[in-house]
This record gives structure tokens, C-alpha cells and sequence, in this order.
């Protein structure tokens, strides 16, 4: 077995989605477990003094880059991808409804939110959408929701918000294999060989920026 591998993800985040489309071959790849690690986006940002919305940062051209960028890897990938609703659409009800939910049911309903959100540009801020979903998936959505708003679940969120950070998450999505750090989609195959034992940073700690 491969080393384990930490997949943080916030639900408003395209380029999270598409790694989650692919977090079922990663742990294939490198023969790990793949945890899901499920922070607010908008709480790591507020911590590091960054943009709510970084779109709202870039220039036309590099505008244009990101938007055909994603659109790329949704071909690449072969996964559903369209304009959603709003962006950046408010996340914390899903997350919560996410961590509320029994852990077996996970991989059922990070698929499913997300889905919402980039396949069918639906409002993930919306409880009665996300009511919806989970019903579709054949939970107790009600349960759910109810448990979703209770301070141990939004003290959940928090505190692994507060975790990403101390693992130096700066963005969504990131993988960690025991200190090592890799962000984004496009890094899925560092994260496999890292798995297996690659440090790449080994002996090179003599370069700076």
C-alpha cells in the first residue's frame, strides 16, 4: 500500500471538482486510501488575507485563461461541466450537511453536491436543494440538516479549517502525503509517486525565490 493521501476540498471550487472526479483513480494509481478533508475555502482565505473571490483579482487574459483552463480539464477528464447558477456560490451548508452525514454515505454525497453545484447548476446554498439530493440518495436528509445546524458541527468545520491551515493549505483543491504539499488537478500524478515514497524536495533546500 501506498502512502495515505489527504484530499481537501471545498464544494465551491471547480478545479475541486474536478479532482474529485478523480479521486477514485488516484487511490487506484497509487494503491493509498484517499481521505476526504472536506474546510471552508472562504475561512482559509480570511486567514490569509486573500481575495473572497480571486476572480475578481486576475486580469482579462488571465480571466480568459482560467475560464477556457477549466473547461480543458472537464474534456480531459470527460466530466459534465456547466456555468453554475452563482459563483462563488455560498458553501457552508454543504459542508456542514457533508459533515453531518454518517461517514459510509461520503463518497455518495461529496459526488452528489457536487454535481449540484458544476453539473447541473443548482444552489448549494439552498438547504431545500441539498434536502433534495440527499433524499435522491436515499438518506434521512431531514436527520441530517437538523444535525448539520448543531454547534458540534459547525465546531467541526471550523476545526478542520483550522487544520488545512496548520497543513499549509492556501486553496482548494490540495493533496498532502505526509508533509508534502501538491495543489491541484494537475498535480494528480506527483501525488501518486509521492505516495510511493517520492521526495522530490530532498537536497534541494539550498533554492529560493
Amino acid at each position: 500500500m501506498g502512502l495515505p493521501i489527504d484530499f481537501w476540498f471545498d464544494f465551491s471550487c471547480p478545479y475541486a471538482y474536478l479532482a474529485s472526479t478523480q479521486r477514485h483513480a488516484l487511490a487506484r494509481d497509487a494503491q493509498s486510501v484517499v481521505t476526504p478533508q472536506p474546510f471552508l475555502l472562504g475561512g482559509v482565505f480570511r486567514a490569509l488575507g486573500q481575495a473572497q473571490n480571486l476572480s475578481t483579482t486576475l486580469s482579462p487574459p488571465k480571466a480568459r485563461h482560467n475560464r477556457l483552463d477549466v473547461i480543458r480539464w472537464a474534456a480531459w477528464f470527460d466530466v459534465p461541466l456547466v456555468t453554475p447558477l452563482r459563483h462563488p456560490n455560498r458553501p457552508v451548508e454543504a459542508l456542514r450537511a457533508l459533515l453531518a452525514t454518517p461517514p459510509a454515505h461520503w463518497d455518495a454525497v461529496i459526488d452528489g453536491f457536487f454535481r449540484l453545484y458544476w453539473a447541473e447548476a443548482r444552489d448549494i446554498s439552498d438547504v431545500a436543494v441539498l434536502r433534495e439530493r440527499l433524499r435522491e440518495l436515499g438518506l434521512d436528509a431531514d436527520a441530517i440538516l437538523a444535525q448539520a445546524q448543531t454547534d458540534a458541527i459547525k465546531d467541526e468545520l471550523r476545526a478542520r479549517t483550522d487544520r488545512a491551515l496548520a497543513a499549509g493549505v492556501f486553496g482548494a483543491p490540495a493533496f498532502v502525503v505526509n508533509d508534502q504539499l501538491f495543489w491541484g488537478q494537475d498535480r494528480l500524478p506527483f501525488v501518486v509517486r509521492a505516495a510511493q515514497g517520492w521526495q522530490p524536495e530532498q537536497g534541494r533546500e539550498e533554492f529560493t525565490f
